[in-house]
């Protein structure tokens, strides 16, 4: 994805409010995104329409889930386009129709960025250590984080919660394959292979290479992610960078080495100028071995 990431970084402190099940049951389908999007920038009000259901060609539980979907990946702001959301779906976007891989990357990194709507999804990138797992062990673990939040989150909830994020992220078994309908297709986020199937209720996190994750999203994720915890530092540990709550390594489950790559050589360079044309200034950055410089380099 050859894209000029112009955009503000924004600056946000890590929310701990919890937010569980907005999303109706729903994981986001292909074309509600950009449908949701289109339709709110037509008109802002399109989602509290009596006929919101029919101008939107869904079911009314549907326009709710859209218009979370919306909001949750930062396309839209109180039913209004974003800086982000225009530059990555506007109609002179880098991907409008989210045709390229890396945008669900991107798009991806942008759910998990503070402030996080999605806190099934925050946790179990962020906090969930287990490699392997049943859907069991991680409806347990949930139950556990949503308690140290609040005690008043229903397990109804957070069920709807387990079950969409594995829908959302790992491949399920086609059991409706004599059928061609919307309601048997994957969720798009499938293709970023960070949860599979791993037989019957057992899934994995997929650790490592991903194809489709270009250097230009991982240093986006980077810099965003060291100029929220600390704006004014001259360098940052890659152990941060791979380790902390709400770090690129955590978000994508990325190793070292990949951060590392994708930090270094003429991929870095491309994106210093990048952000040199956006914001008048350089905030190149090298890699040593244990830490990455993220101040000007004249």
């Amino acid at each position: 994805m050859r894209v000029q990431l112009g955009l503000d970084i924004p600056k946000h402190q890590n929310q701990l409010k919890p937010i569980f099940a907005r999303h109706e049951t729903f994981h986001p389908r292909f074309g509600w995104l950009k449908k949701g999007f289109d339709r709110a920038k037509a008109n802002s009000r399109i989602f509290l329409a009596e006929d919101a259901a029919m101008l939107l060609g869904v079911g009314k539980n549907m326009v709710r889930s859209i218009r979370y979907w919306c909001e949750a990946f930062k396309l839209l702001e109180d039913d209004q386009p974003t800086i982000f959301g225009e530059a990555l779906l506007g109609d002179q976007g880098w991907d409008s129709y989210l045709e390229d891989p890396a945008s669900l990357w991107l798009l991806h990194w942008k759910l998990l960025e503070t402030p996080c709507l999605a806190s099934a999804w925050w946790f179990t990138f962020n906090q969930f250590n287990r490699l392997e797992f049943t859907d069991r062990d991680f409806l347990d673990a949930l139950l556990d984080y949503s308690d140290r939040l609040s005690g008043n989150i229903a397990e109804s909830s957070l069920k709807k919660d387990a079950s969409c994020l594995l829908r959302m992220y790992a491949k399920q078994p086609n059991v409706k394959k004599f059928i061609a309908s919307e309601e048997s297709l994957d969720c798009p986020f499938v293709d970023l292979g960070l949860i599979s199937p791993a037989g019957g209720s057992h899934y994995l996190f997929r650790l490592g290479y991903k194809p489709t994750l270009v250097p230009e999203v991982i240093l986006y994720a980077v810099l965003n992610y060291s100029q929220r915890v600390n704006e004014t530092a001259r360098t940052i540990p890659l152990a941060k960078l791979l380790y902390d709550e709400g770090s690129p390594g955590m978000g994508t489950v990325l190793l070292r080495s990949e951060v590392a790559k994708a930090s270094t050589g003429k991929y870095f360079c491309n994106f210093d100028r990048a952000v040199n044309e956006a914001h008048g200034h350089s905030r190149s950055g090298i890699f040593s071995q244990t830490s990455m410089r993220t101040e000007p380099v004249v």
